[in-house]
């Protein structure tokens, strides 16, 4: 198992930047892909980006392409999300999700076993 935490988030103006962190406990850290999606009230959990275990594949969503890089330490079990260039249509609550699947592209919420808790992100125009 692995239990993940996730914090960086806050409130930024339209045009700011933010660097997520996704801190991992348990498990080896690198025997997992690892996610980011994101959620605002009434709606389903959108995907982010996603990060292979060795950290040298990346996917994102085309609503964050350019702006958002996604990138992992393993040595410190952490996954980042940093976000520039940030809009009002980017605020949400971040999760950061891990499965042990051994591929590297996965954009839907249920193919992921573990969850944060979340980090809060707001952006004011």
């Amino acid at each position: 198992q692995v239990q993940l935490v996730e914090s960086g988030g806050g409130l930024v103006q339209a045009g700011g930047s933010l660097r997520l962190s996704c801190a991992a406990s348990g498990r080896a850290f690198s025997s997992y892909a690892v996610g980011w999606f994101r959620q605002v009230p009434a709606e389903e959990r959108e995907f982010v980006a996603t990060i292979s275990r060795s950290g040298t594949i990346t996917y994102y969503d085309d609503s964050v392409k350019g702006r958002f890089t996604i990138s992992r330490d393993n040595a410190k079990n952490t996954v980042y999300l940093q976000m520039n260039s940030l809009k009002p249509d980017d605020t949400a609550v971040y999760y950061c999700a891990a499965t042990l699947d051994a591929g590297s592209y996965y954009p839907y919420s249920y193919e992921y076993d573990y969850w944060g808790q979340g980090t809060r992100v707001t952006v004011s125009s």
